[in-house]
């Protein structure tokens, strides 16, 4: 009698559902949108030089090798952050993680999914948005198409990636997350003034 009573309280228990930061915030004003990106898997992945073509091959993209660049191919893209890190994004919904756990060589890869929440931020006010609480130049001759960077906005420290020419993905952590959309969402209505 017990078990069938455990059975019923466990099948009538409600279910939890993950929801993610921000879903769904989107802000339109003339020249500019910031929106909240849908959820991405992620690694913060460590290597050395003699590690990177191994990892390269397993994650099906080269991982870049200079400063501020970024590397993308079939929805994951690399993100050079230092000499020997990179944060990996798969907006595809593989897994990262675990295509380098396979690998036999020295690096370190970690999941950092939901801690990071990522926002775009597109249309011709875009750069002036970003500016507004962060030091990049984010002029096309500096800062070109592919360009990343890990530098801040206003209090938080982001990852900024420039996608086009009047787009960028800002990653931030989820902590941060409500003051940097906020703080997004106010440049660009001062942009657009």
């Amino acid at each position: 009698m017990a078990k069938a009573a455990a059975k019923e309280s466990t099948a009538a228990a409600p279910s939890v559902e993950r929801r993610p930061a921000l879903a769904g915030q989107e802000l339109s004003v003339t020249g500019v949108t910031v929106a909240v990106l849908p959820p991405a898997q992620r690694i913060s992945l460590r290597a050395p030089d003699a590690s990177v073509a191994a990892l390269s091959k397993a994650l099906g993209v080269e991982l870049p090798r200079k400063p501020k660049t970024s590397a993308a191919k079939a929805g994951r893209t690399a993100l050079w952050l230092g000499p020997d890190e990179w944060l990996v994004i798969d907006e595809v919904g593989r897994d990262p993680l675990a295509d380098c756990a396979g690998v036999a060589v020295l690096h370190s890869a970690v999941s950092i999914s939901h801690r990071n929440v990522a926002i775009s931020v597109i249309g011709p006010a875009a750069a002036a948005t970003i500016n507004s609480g962060c030091p990049q130049d984010l002029s096309l001759d500096v800062f070109p198409v592919g360009a990343a960077s890990r530098t801040i906005l206003g209090k938080a420290e982001i990852v900024l990636l420039r996608i086009a020419a009047d787009a960028f993905r800002v990653e931030c952590w989820r902590s941060f997350s409500d003051y940097v959309f906020t703080f997004l969402s106010e440049a660009a209505g001062d942009a657009a003034a």
